[in-house]
Order: structure tokens, then sequence, then C-alpha cells
């Protein structure tokens, strides 16, 4: 990767079963939100993760610290950004931003910041250098 910011937007569609009793995304649902983005992430480089996984490597979730600033409901229109902030020899972070679309015209809100740290491994869990086009 190289220097340049890089960065994705992924639209998500809030679905009835992701909501829990209260109506709004059940907050656990945000994780899954996230690894769609660095997936898609991946995708828009040109690169595939199952071919990155066939390769005997893995990226693993080793740090996550989420900010839930507001909620979404069924039916919400999200946008979802996922951007790289550092890569190293094993670990990438990330940070993701997600707005909810407003009805009225107003500017999108901003509901949820959060950042990760990925840790590549191999198939038995070992940490191991990032191949040359995921680092920084």
């Amino acid at each position: 990767m190289n220097r340049q910011t890089i960065h994705h937007n992924l639209e998500i569609r809030v679905r009835y079963h992701e909501t829990d009793g209260q109506g709004r995304v059940h907050h656990a649902q945000y994780l899954n939100y996230f690894e769609r983005g660095r997936v898609e992430l991946l995708r828009s480089l040109g690169y595939s993760y199952r071919e990155f996984e066939a390769s005997g490597l893995m990226l693993v979730v080793a740090e996550m610290q989420v900010q839930y600033l507001g909620a979404a409901e069924f039916d919400d229109l999200l946008t979802l950004t996922t951007s790289v902030v550092s890569s190293r020899r094993v670990r990438i972070t990330h940070s993701y931003a997600i707005h909810k679309a407003s009805e009225n015209g107003q500017p999108a809100q901003e509901i949820i910041r959060a950042t990760s740290v990925i840790a590549c491994v191999n198939r038995l869990g070992k940490l191991q250098a990032l191949p040359n086009y995921l680092r920084h």
C-alpha cells in the first residue's frame, strides 16, 4: 500500500435480523459491518481475501475500540468508511466511521467511530509478515 490515505465506502441497508429487542442495530453487529468493510477495501485494491487465506495467511482482530455515538434501526441506510491508518510488518490499523443517511435532506449523522488492529498469522496462529502489497 502506498503512503496516501486508503479508504473505501460501503453502503449498508440495515436488515431486520440485525436489530435487537429495542429495534436498534445490536451493538455486536457493527463488528460484522467492520469486517465487511475490510474485505471490500481489500477487494477495491484488486485483492481477494479468499485468495489471501488460500495462501495460508489470515488476518485476525488483535484490538478493537468502538464509540457508539448514535443508533441505527431497521431499513436505515448507512455508509461505512473503512480507512487504513497504518501498516507495519505484521499489523494493520484501520479506522471506521458509520454515518446514517438523513431523511430530511440534513447532513448524514455519524453514529459509530472505531479503530482496530489486525494481525497477520499463519494457519497455526503464529505471527507472519504481511505481504508487501499490504504494507506502507
